[in-house]
């Protein structure tokens, strides 16, 4: 019995009693009746040049390196973490999808005998030059070049599901250059061709480079040769501009000069003037003091005078003012006692008119009502009376015109009752007998005179009209 314990890059693979399978771990004891074998899982590249045929019967050298080496990560059932395959799913493989014990069962026994790593390289070259060539047969030259790395990705897919039943996984592959085979000369006549055509476009590009530099060096030398000339012109122009300024600045000088000598001049007279005018102002000041001082002398004499006269005047003033107001406060004294006398008797008649308003109420209460009472004392006083009197002087002089009509037996049947049974005509008949007296009441009272063709032609005077009623009557009364 011992206790076993494996490199970092080492695993154990454990057999024997109590043990089903195999056990693969890093560290165990080891019971008597077991067997324990240690096995590397290192990757190791594989080269090598695989000569190959495309879709269109082009053969070619595909040198490749894969690193290849056991799978450690993909335990299946056997692992201890949460990532990997669930259990069930290799609960009836002999491996339990564990990668390390399907190496450990296929190849890591062989690898440690002798001829056991050119064994295992025997058998990973096998399968990548097989998937490869399967791989290559489907493909064109054109696909291969263009899309490496999908060819890439493909050799990848294709030879993992082979390495994947020897737990074995590709770490990293690498497509080299591709190469002719013996006796094919595709990719040195594509390379030739490659190399002529650049030749080819550096030659061109050659010849333009000369054409833009010597088109550049004319155009560049004629630029120079403009822009001298452009200098040269824009030189004189301001040459002959600075000409004119300079004569211009010459005569602002002169003109300036005899300005300033104008200037000068006047200031000159101005100051003489201005000194001449100043000493006749001094004197007439002088004049003007002695005249003031004289007038101050008498209005001194008079301002005494006259501050007697009003200290007189003052206190006679005072004196009246006094009187004044004297009377004016016996006139307020008797104001406000008028006043406070009227305030007296108009409260008095307040009280008055609110007992008669008290009475009035009651005697409102006792007649049944404000109107009543208003009716009574109308009554009480002759209100109608009066009012009759004045109706009576109002159309007093008047004579107003009443005009009334009685049409034929309808009018003196009415009084007594009999008209009920005249036919029904009669109304119409009536209607147009009572036009024609109206039309002319209407002419005699207003002056209006209607339409002929409407109403007929009314009569001139009163006897004509009465002529041709035909019995209607008409009584005019004035009151």
């Amino acid at each position: 019995m011992s206790y076993k314990i494996a490199a970092p890059d080492e695993y154990l693979a454990i057999t024997g009693m109590n043990i089903k399978n195999v056990l693969i771990t890093k560290a165990a004891w080891v019971w008597p009746f077991q067997r324990c074998n240690r096995f590397s899982v290192q990757p190791h590249d594989y080269g090598m040049n695989l000569q190959a045929m495309t879709k269109e019967k082009l053969q070619f050298l595909l040198p490749v390196v894969f690193t290849i080496g056991p799978d450690v990560n993909a335990r299946g059932a056997n692992a201890r973490f949460g990532n990997a395959t669930p259990e069930e799913d290799h609960a009836h493989d002999e491996t339990r999808g564990d990668s390390l014990m399907k190496y450990a069962m296929l190849l890591a026994d062989s690898s440690e005998k002798e001829k056991g790593a050119q064994y295992l390289e025997n058998i990973v070259k096998g399968i990548i030059e097989g998937e490869t060539r399967v791989l290559v047969s489907s493909m064109t030259m054109e696909e291969i070049f263009t899309e490496r790395e999908e060819f890439k990705r493909r050799i990848f897919r294709n030879i993992q599901g082979e390495l994947d039943q020897f737990g074995l996984k590709i770490y990293n592959a690498n497509v080299k250059e591709l190469k002719d085979a013996e006796g094919s000369t595709y990719f040195q006549s594509l390379s030739q061709k490659a190399h002529e055509g650049a030749t080819n476009q550096a030659r061109i590009d050659v010849a333009d480079a000369q054409l833009r530099g010597n088109v550049g060096e004319a155009d560049r030398r004629g630029q120079q040769e403009r822009q001298i000339s452009k200098i040269n012109a824009e030189t004189a122009v301001q040459k002959t501009d600075r000409d004119i300024e300079r004569a211009t600045a010459e005569a602002n000088l002169a003109t300036q000069k005899a300005n300033l000598n104008r200037d000068v001049e006047i200031a000159r007279i101005q100051a003489k003037r201005a000194t001449e005018s100043q000493d006749e102002a001094l004197k007439k000041d002088v004049e003007v003091k002695r005249a003031a001082a004289e007038l101050e002398r008498l209005r001194a004499s008079d301002v005494v005078k006259a501050t007697i006269n009003r200290e007189a005047k003052q206190q006679a003033a005072d004196a009246k003012a006094y009187e004044i107001e004297a009377e004016a406060k016996a006139q307020f004294e008797s104001a406000n006692m008028v006043a406070d006398a009227n305030l007296q008797k108009q409260l008095k008649e307040a009280q008055g008119i609110t007992a008669m308003a008290e009475a009035y109420a009651k005697l409102g209460t006792a007649f049944g009502g404000p109107d009543n009472l208003l009716r009574y004392m109308m009554i009480e006083k002759g209100t109608y009376i009066e009012l009759a009197k004045a109706n009576a002087s109002a159309v007093k002089g008047m004579q107003p015109k009443i005009s009334v009509w009685t049409t034929g037996a309808e009018g003196s049947s009415g009084a007594d009752g009999k008209g009920a049974g005249q036919d029904s005509a009669a109304t119409m008949r009536n209607v147009y007998q009572l036009l024609p007296p109206l039309m002319s009441t209407i002419h005699d009272q207003t002056g209006i005179t209607l339409p002929e063709w409407q109403f007929g032609k009314l009569p001139g005077n009163e006897v004509a009209r009465r002529d041709t009623d035909n019995g209607v009557n008409s009584d005019h009364r004035s009151r």
